[in-house]
């Protein structure tokens, strides 16, 4: 089902951003990727292990100092940015934590406690203080934000709607209705750690979180067993081949038929490009790709793509540098 090229490999100081969606039947997904590093010409990727599904995204490293003598860096993780307005749709694992991918990361086996940087931004103006004096949280979408809004004063209220912070998303208050304010700014958060490189030895590094999972209520590259204006699109991005477009078009037909069950879309996204901050070419790079049930399909790009379980798609390259994001269709029955 996978064709053409897939290229891949860590962020390295990424900014990395969410993508609204307007439709009501569409959930973005929110890109996200791995370990960012200062720039420099002296550290190597040696090994890179990717493992995504559907739940969890997973990735070790190993590391290695090319000069004779111990380098000190600056290591992030920069998280998706999300919120920035009202109608924000996005697959956010846990709307109530600062840590809403759940982020760990460990070095040579050891789990490291990294520092957090949170920013609320309003078209790119930083408002962070300002917010935090009133109370609020940062997070945008959590319920306790929602409170605490509603709790400012009416001063403060108006300020905040003028500076693009808050809108009232109850369209019934002309008519006597309570307003409803949301924050509409923008959550930026990076953990960061400072650690050693030593000259002597190479160095593992692992990370994991939490996939944000974006998605329609249908398949919306098929319809009626054509392919619809969108086929192009997800051509490219997603490498659709006419095996995977048959067993499209079979499942739509069955359902329509009521014949079998309903299928949707679902996407998944690894920021891959920004690798360029790396001391030459990744050695050695595997990709696996776990689609998460048997009953799923799925279609991403990739070259000498392998199966190698029920579930689980293998890609493995030597000299490997990144020139692409992975981007991941998934199509997924209503009941599993």
């Amino acid at each position: 089902m996978q064709k053409g090229p897939l290229w891949g490999a860590m962020i390295v100081m990424a900014g990395l951003l969410g993508h609204s969606a307007h439709a009501n039947d569409t959930m973005a997904v929110l890109g996200a990727g791995g370990l960012s590093f200062t720039r420099t010409d002296q550290i190597s990727m040696v090994e890179e292990d990717l493992y995504i599904s559907p739940s969890k995204v997973e990735v070790n490293y190993l590391f290695r100092n090319m000069s004779d003598r111990n380098l000190s860096t600056i290591v992030a993780f920069p998280m998706p940015r999300i919120g920035g307005s009202s109608d924000f749709m996005a697959g956010v694992p846990d709307t109530e934590k600062d840590n809403f991918m759940d982020f760990t990361v460990e070095q040579d086996g050891h789990a490291i406690a990294p520092q957090l940087q949170q920013r609320a931004l309003v078209q790119g103006i930083d408002f962070t203080e300002e917010v935090k004096r009133q109370g609020i949280p940062l997070m945008p979408l959590s319920e306790a934000t929602t409170k605490a809004i509603a709790a400012l004063s009416p001063d403060v209220i108006k300020d905040w709607q003028v500076k693009g912070l808050i809108v009232d998303v109850n369209a019934s208050e002309e008519f006597g209705g309570e307003p409803q304010y949301v924050a509409t700014w923008e959550l930026d958060t990076v953990y960061f750690w400072e650690t050693v490189f030593p000259a002597d030895r190479d160095v593992k590094v692992k990370h994991t979180y939490k996939p944000s999972l974006g998605g329609t209520t249908a398949m919306v590259f098929v319809q009626n067993g054509q392919p619809t204006d969108t086929f192009e699109e997800y051509e490219e991005k997603y490498c659709i081949d006419d095996a995977f477009m048959k067993v499209a078009t079979r499942l739509e037909k069955n359902q329509a038929a009521n014949a079998g069950p309903y299928y949707f879309e679902q996407w998944l996204s690894y920021i891959l490009t920004t690798g360029s901050n790396w001391f030459g070419a990744i050695e050695k790079f595997r990709l696996t790709v776990d689609k998460g049930s048997e009953k799923n399909y799925v279609s991403f790009c990739g070259e000498g793509l392998k199966k190698s379980g029920p579930t689980t798609f293998v890609m493995e390259a030597t000299d490997f540098y990144p020139e692409k994001d992975l981007d991941i269709l998934l199509l997924v029955p209503s009941s599993q």
